[in-house]
Formats: C-alpha cells, structure tokens, sequence
C-alpha cells in the first residue's frame, strides 16, 4: 500500500474492522515515513457488474459515480455521509443480488429513488428531477404530485 501524503510504501495497520455486513475490511494505517495516517478498504473482487445505460452502450458499475449523484442530490441536506453510506451499501448489495452480471440503468435510479424517498424528500426530488429529465414544470408537477400522494 503506497502512502497517499509521501508515496511510500512502508506502512503500519493502527486498526482493522469488519464491516457490518462482513463484505469489506476497513483499515486505519500509519505512514512510517511522513507518521500520516490513512484509511484504507479491502473488499472482495468480482467479476465486474455491468450496466447497462438507456442508449444500450454497457459501461462497469462504479460504486463511487453512484456515491457522488447521492451527495449532489443530499447536498446542504441534514443527511449524515455515513447514511449515504449505508444507502449506497444497500443499492450496491442488493443488485448484486439480483444480478449476476448486468443491470438497467434504469433500476438502479429507481432504487435510489425509492430509498431517498425514505431518507429525505428534497434529495428525492432532486435526484428525480436529474434522473427522470424533466424538460418542463409540468413534468416536475406531475412527480411531485405523485410524492405526495
């Protein structure tokens, strides 16, 4: 493991744990170069999933892209990085599931939104608004009549 300060790859693990679905190990470590500390995960390798988009091109699924169209929806949102987190955790697990080597974009957009719809409802209808384009107010209209419902 290479330092992410000084790029040195002499290193001390400080702690380890067990996620609480016992899918990746979490590692605090210490530089022993620059005395940095970092935090590292180890998850097991797959087989990559891939997803397929509405075009039909099919790209990897990137946890991380996932992660960050969460945090543009949940932004200056009370909601906390780790339930962010923990709904990533749960979309992640849950298509892997169900798929074993494909999914529709499509899907995972709707999970999202069901469980935003849960956690906090501006981050809903923001990540509606982005996934679903609306092109008018109406459209925008129509699923916030559907929420409230």
């Amino acid at each position: 493991m290479r330092c992410p300060y000084c790029g040195s790859k002499k290193d001390s693990v400080i702690d380890s744990r067990g996620s609480k679905n016992g899918s990746s190990i979490r590692r605090r470590r210490e530089c022993l170069k620059c005395k940095k500390r970092f935090t590292t995960y180890e998850y097991v390798e797959r087989m990559p999933l891939m997803v397929i988009k509405k075009d039909g091109r099919r790209e990897p699924f990137e946890r991380d892209k996932l992660t960050k169209g969460i945090m543009v929806a949940c932004e200056k949102r009370p909601v906390s990085i780790k339930r962010i987190e923990k709904l990533v955790d749960d979309v992640e697990k849950h298509i892997e599931r169900k798929h074993d080597k494909e999914v529709a974009s499509r899907e995972i957009g709707e999970l999202v939104m069901k469980r935003l719809h849960d956690v906090d409802e501006i981050a809903y209808v923001r990540f509606a608004s982005v996934y679903r384009q609306f092109r008018d107010v109406s459209q925008f209209m129509k699923e916030l009549k559907h929420f409230l419902k």
